[in-house]
């Protein structure tokens, strides 16, 4: 974990600014971050300032130009940066979600069958999300798990999707571990 103690609003910025640019790849605009995180553009460039002061995000000058995160941002955020991470789908209302990938599956109370949840960690933003929302995770690459759920709660700085478990497949046997 990193020392680096950010505040809130600097989490959110350097969050989007991740998510943005693995998307595509480019420098990010700080109107673009602004849309975002719905804040106002000036704020953008006043905390991109602080950000830069701590080698968390590089400027890129010119026409094309914006905001790039360093790897210290993603250790920052305790990100893991992998050049092909396996890819995981989400759903969205039977809708598959371009530009994310699910990161994180972390259950909880699945001792209790009507209080299962899951944390599901996504690379990409959970703003359009919303309490209710169907959502379906998977297959996962080892064991095939598929989760399907429904929104329960969400951590828009974290980009974590609380999901109450409504059910829960993988395939016994064939595996491939």
């Amino acid at each position: 974990m990193s020392s680096i103690e950010l505040t809130s609003s600097q989490k959110t910025i350097l969050t989007a600014l991740i998510n943005l640019h693995r998307e595509t790849e480019d420098a990010v605009k700080g109107e673009d971050i602004a849309a975002e995180v719905d804040r106002n553009p000036g704020t953008i460039r006043n905390q991109m300032q602080s950000l830069k002061a701590l080698q968390l995000v590089e400027g890129v000058p010119g026409p094309k130009g914006g905001y790039k995160p360093t790897a210290n941002a993603y250790e920052a955020l305790d990100v893991n940066q992998m050049d092909e991470p396996a890819f995981v789908p989400l759903f969205h209302d039977g809708e598959e979600v371009e530009n994310a990938n699910v990161d994180e599956i972390d259950l909880s109370s699945v001792h209790h069958p009507e209080l299962c949840r899951a944390e599901i960690h996504i690379q990409g933003s959970v703003r359009e999300f919303h309490e209710g929302d169907e959502v379906t995770v998977g297959p996962t690459p080892l064991s095939k798990l598929v989760i399907e759920g429904v929104v329960d709660g969400k951590d828009d700085t974290g980009n974590i999707l609380i999901l109450r478990i409504e059910d829960m497949r993988a395939p016994v046997g064939d595996a491939s571990h």
